[in-house]
């Protein structure tokens, strides 16, 4: 597989007190299947569907204490150690120093200005996801964040995105994209009304399912909670879910549209 672009969404992986229950949960909602738990890289995990990979689950490492389970985005780079100074340059924190990982490949973790986690992936063996868009893997992600101006140079400056609003007076809404037709990420603004101020700036992975009503009745069974949906759009129709660790996501069906594709300026 060709390395992808930088700033293109290559890789997803989350953490969880709980790897078994987090396996059972996301093997029934959206089809994964799991590969042996690497040891020597503290039991990291990852997820299949249709035996291609498509995600990662991993336990707290050793005296990491109780973490907040949440899914990270890691986006393509070609340098991380680069990547890494530009986040600093561009206002960011470096969470987690650039490291390699074996032979797979080389990770950063980064946070923007705003608050919002995410990482880098500089690929070696491991290039990222072996299938998208397709039911059971990684769809799409919305950067969702209280101080959009600052997000959006933000992402710009490290990733050398293209950046193009949404024509909607009630909706601050922008998507990015590297030159080219199809978009990479998108972006939304957390407003009082919609978001409670406990809620921090987070990054939002959609993972494609066949139906997203029949997800979202899979996930409640299974102790997760619907937030948001489901909802039909141009996009698909989608929802958002927390998982019964408290990692947030969504699902959305591609193949069940509504309305028209809105304006891009």
């Amino acid at each position: 597989m060709a390395a992808r672009p930088e700033g293109t969404p290559v890789w997803a992986d989350a953490m969880f007190t709980d790897v078994e229950g987090a396996k059972a949960f996301y093997g029934e909602v959206l089809g994964w299947t799991f590969g042996e738990a690497s040891s020597e890289y503290g039991n990291y995990t990852q997820a299949y569907k249709d035996g291609k990979a498509v995600a990662a689950v991993v336990p707290p490492m050793p005296g990491q204490g109780d973490p907040k389970s949440a899914w990270c985005l890691y986006f393509a780079s070609d340098d991380v150690a680069e990547t890494a100074q530009k986040i600093t340059a561009a206002g960011g924190k470096v969470l987690m120093e650039p490291m390699a990982v074996g032979d797979f490949g080389s990770m950063v973790i980064g946070q923007d200005p705003t608050g919002v986690v995410f990482g880098a992936w500089q690929g070696g063996t491991h290039k990222g996801f072996d299938l998208e868009g397709k039911p059971g893997s990684f769809a799409w992600a919305e950067v969702f964040t209280r101080e959009p101006a600052k997000s959006d140079a933000f992402l710009t400056s490290v990733f050398g995105y293209n950046a193009k609003k949404m024509k909607d007076e009630h909706i601050d809404y922008k998507v990015f994209d590297l030159g080219g037709e199809m978009p990479v990420l998108g972006r939304m603004t957390m407003t009082s009304e919609d978001f409670p101020p406990e809620i921090p700036p987070y990054l939002q992975l959609y993972f494609a399912v066949d139906d997203c009503d029949a997800a979202v009745a899979k996930a409640e069974k299974l102790g997760g909670k619907k937030v948001f949906g489901p909802m039909g759009s141009p996009f698909g129709r989608f929802a958002a879910i927390v998982d019964p660790q408290g990692a947030a996501f969504a699902v959305i069906d591609m193949s069940t549209t509504e309305g028209e594709m809105p304006e891009m300026v």
